[in-house]
């Protein structure tokens, strides 16, 4: 897209598509059995998280930062074990509720993209 196009964000329909689709997500992760143990009992807090992220990277206010400082992936993830069972669980259903999502082709296509490529980076773990 160039400087001129409107950017994802505003494609997608601005913060309520981020947060439909997010919610959507977590629905997903709350029934996961590969994804679920990775989280903490309340789903809430990595809800916004992901949400004002995805919003931000995708050209939405930088209300993450603002909050959470610079993003680090990598480094916040650490923590958890992410090897291939995880990366392709957590990819399956961030898919499945971009495909739920109605978001126009062009977009969706884009995050589809990102959040292959991201979730591949985010692997710590050898199997």
């Amino acid at each position: 897209m160039t400087e001129t196009e409107p950017n994802v964000y505003t494609l997608a329909g601005g913060m309520p598509a981020f947060r439909r689709l997010v919610a959507s997500f977590y629905a997903r992760v709350a029934q996961d059995p590969v994804l679920r143990p990775l989280y903490p009992e309340s789903l809430k807090e990595p809800e916004e998280n992901l949400a004002l992220f995805i919003a931000q990277y995708f050209g939405g206010p930088p209300i993450y930062s603002q909050r959470r400082g610079h993003p680090r992936l990598r480094l916040r993830h650490l923590p958890f074990h992410i090897g291939r069972r995880e990366r392709d669980a957590w990819v399956k259903q961030m898919l499945a509720a971009l495909d739920e999502s109605g978001l126009p082709e062009a977009v969706h296509n884009e995050m589809c993209s990102y959040f292959e490529d991201a979730a591949t980076f985010l692997m710590n773990k050898e199997e």
